[in-house]
């Protein structure tokens, strides 16, 4: 636990952008301030070769979530942050991808700000752009797409999101956290007035050893993150840019869904 508050002490919170996973994609700033830490409180998925950077000496503290189990809710890993940082402690809070998109940085920035406390934000790689460059899948072309939008795919509230006019000819849509619910995402998007032949990839452990880049089509989604047993993290691309990616076609098509295809 951490100790006392020292009042003259140099402590301060850095939130810091890991990036997709690959040690490679950190910025300069971020192994600077992990090599300054001394204590690392960090995500689930955060590579341990990330973790190296920081000294030895420095205190790691996983506040690892996964689906319907968190170690810690947010308001703890919050309260953690500010205990350690008020005992004097440059505390980083490293976090996969980028802080501000779908990290929760900007609620951990409210929470250090309320405890009166120094907070500088490092931003990452996120995980749309970090597994769309490997799978050489450009989110926007010139030819293709002028426009690209970032959701999260999770079922609460899902059928109550507007997503009309994200995806379609000329726009690419990126869902993060989609894996357990794609079936529903796809047949959002079908309800919805996407056409059932649009190309669609999933980007499953993209930048890590073991990724997988897979091309399908949105009517087979669910069923192809089933036959293919994906699994966190990953994201989903939809959109006619799929088609210039390096994703392998995965596609087969259930015989039900064949005539809507025809």
């Amino acid at each position: 636990m951490p100790g006392p508050l020292d009042p003259n002490a140099r402590g301060k919170v850095v939130l810091v952008g890991a990036g997709p996973g690959d040690p490679g994609l950190l910025t300069v700033r971020a192994v600077e301030a992990l090599r300054s830490a001394d204590v690392v409180v960090h995500d689930g998925l955060i590579d341990p070769r990330v973790l190296d950077y920081a000294p030895a000496h420095a205190q790691r503290i996983s506040v690892a979530k996964r689906r319907d189990r968190h170690t810690l809710p947010q308001e703890a890993i919050n309260a953690l942050v500010v205990a350690h940082v008020r005992t004097g402690a440059v505390v980083v809070r490293l976090k996969g991808g980028d802080p501000f998109v779908f990290g929760r940085g900007g609620e951990e920035v409210e929470a250090v700000r309320a405890a009166g406390m120094p907070v500088e934000v490092i931003p990452g790689v996120s995980a749309a752009l970090g597994c769309a460059a490997e799978a050489m899948l450009p989110l926007t072309h010139r030819d293709w797409s002028s426009a690209v939008s970032f959701v999260a795919g999770q079922c609460k509230g899902l059928s109550e999101q507007d997503w009309t006019g994200l995806a379609g000819k000329g726009r690419t849509l990126v869902i993060y956290m989609g894996v357990w619910s794609g079936g529903c995402i796809a047949d959002k998007l079908m309800t919805d007035g996407l056409a059932p032949d649009l190309p669609v990839a999933v980007l499953e452990r993209g930048t890590l050893p073991g990724a997988r880049a897979m091309r399908t089509i949105l009517a087979d989604l669910g069923g192809m993150l089933e036959r293919e047993k994906v699994v966190s993290p990953a994201i989903i691309v939809v959109g006619e840019v799929v088609e210039l990616s390096d994703a392998e076609d995965k596609l087969r098509v259930l015989a039900g869904r064949a005539e809507a295809l025809s």
